[in-house]
């Protein structure tokens, strides 16, 4: 086994890692990134890309069949699943192969191969690359894995995860989706769209749980009016498989199906790496950071899911950044108050900062306020009115606390707001601010003038009362 110094390690090269190696190394750091699998992580290979590669898909068949809205006829209207999934794949191999040649051209020696430590900056390297790393710091960007249930194995023909459901060439006419939070409400509005007969199971009262109860509760009316199946407070005790699949609540309820996607949350890829070796603290996987990604020991940094925050590529990304930066002696913190969060559901999802139970419980005096997209002149002309914007502000301050959107394109609609917040700024700012018209964007003009108490293209306050 071969020996190599360096001056920083990066153990994983997902959205996290790879950045952080590309920065270190822009600033002529000498640089080893250590990859068990494909480059790009979950986001790239198992979950952000593929994923959203058919959902554009998914997209485009909706607006063929409500093309007749438009005064659009369009008729023999064919899915052909298994060419969806072959481009889906091509999408992953382009990127995958753009990624690697980006890596090179940084100058990063790309190690690959499961690496685990065997001292505080040792690693040691097994698999297509077998070599002993040394480091002067380390950072750790391990991710994770989709969680699996002992009861319930996955076997990736019955039983799915978010990862093998992803290998689908064939439509199944049901589907049963175990978990009713962001990975299984996305993957819930995907195969709905697609014309399978999808029912979702939560075990807790409502679905997107960690979401405020605003928008859970209109997605859960946007999911039946679609057709599909939800149920809510129903604990899964076991999924038996016969030519389909049966799924047994614990009251003795079943519900049957052809598959069963398994989508009740992820395990981090902590407990193999070594890091009782290396000294590294960890409570049931999740390593803690500081706001700059120490962990407790001098020179090892940890980044993405591993740290249990907010468990978004984009997150890892600037953390990955952070770290980075504190290497090479920059000043850059983590805000987690700011952090854009999007579901890919249909209709969309965005949110950022605090939702109103979340600012009432940390002792401000908040308050919501609301536009509904089908009073917009842009969503009206679009013919995109499912949906509405609020921003929780603080009465006394006018501070922007947090926002929320649901409706067409919200994954691209919070992002002012995740500025407005990141930057403490007041309600004003954004009534002060022209928005052009006609747009989406100007949902958070109304719902700020409403929060003013001025509201200029919805009925007076008072009238409403």
């Amino acid at each position: 086994m071969s020996e190599n110094r360096y001056d920083i390690a990066v153990l994983g090269g997902g959205p996290g890692g790879y950045p952080a190696a590309i920065k270190l190394s822009q600033m002529g750091k000498r640089v080893a990134l250590v990859e068990a699998k494909a480059v790009g992580g979950t986001c790239l290979n198992r979950g952000c890309i593929p994923t959203k590669a058919l959902i554009a898909n998914a997209e485009v068949l909706h607006s063929i069949k409500h093309a007749k809205e438009f005064g659009i006829s369009v008729s023999g209207v064919t899915v052909d699943f298994a060419k969806m999934a072959h481009e889906k794949d091509g999408i992953v191999n382009r990127l995958k192969n753009s990624l690697e040649g980006l890596i090179r051209s940084n100058n990063i020696d790309m190690i690959r191969g499961f690496g685990k430590f065997v001292s505080p900056f040792e690693l040691k390297v097994i698999g297509e690359d077998n070599v002993l790393i040394t480091a002067d710091q380390i950072i750790i960007a391990t991710g994770t894995e989709p969680k699996e249930i002992p009861a319930f194995p996955f076997d990736g023909k019955l039983i799915h995860s978010s990862t093998s459901i992803l290998a689908l060439e064939l439509l199944p006419k049901r589907m049963a989706i175990v978990g009713g939070g962001v990975i299984g409400c996305e993957f819930a509005s995907l195969y709905a769209e697609l014309g399978v007969e999808v029912t979702i199971i939560e075990a807790l009262p409502r679905i997107l749980p960690l979401e405020c109860e605003t928008i859970s509760s209109f997605m859960t009316k946007s999911f039946v009016n679609r057709g599909i199946q939800v149920i809510t407070g129903a604990m899964v005790e076991a999924i038996e498989k016969n030519n389909g699949v049966t799924i047994c609540f614990k009251d003795g309820k079943k519900v049957t199906s052809d598959v069963a996607l398994v989508a009740i949350g992820r395990s981090f890829n902590t407990s193999n790496i070594g890091l009782e070796a290396a000294g590294v603290l960890a409570d049931r996987g999740v390593i803690p950071t500081d706001d700059v990604m120490r962990t407790n020991v001098p020179g090892i940094y940890a980044i993405g899911d591993i740290t249990g925050k907010a468990m978004y590529a984009h997150v890892a990304t600037h953390q990955g950044l952070v770290a980075a930066a504190h290497i090479i002696g920059e000043k850059l913190h983590m805000n987690y108050d700011a952090i854009p969060g999007v579901i890919f559901t249909h209709p969309e999802i965005g949110t950022v900062g605090m939702s109103l139970e979340t600012a009432c419980k940390r002792g401000f005096q908040a308050k919501r306020t609301t536009y509904p997209f089908q009073a917009l002149g842009k969503a009206q002309a679009a013919k995109q009115t499912e949906g509405f914007a609020q921003i929780v502000v603080d009465e006394t301050t006018g501070q922007i606390l947090g926002a929320q959107v649901i409706g067409h394109e919200a994954s691209n609609l919070i992002h002012p707001m995740a500025v407005a917040i990141a930057n403490e700024l007041t309600i004003e700012c954004i009534t002060e601010t022209i928005h052009a018209h006609p747009t989406l964007q100007e949902a958070w003009l109304e719902s700020a003038l409403i929060a003013e108490g001025h509201p200029l293209h919805f009925p007076p306050l008072k009238s409403r009362q």
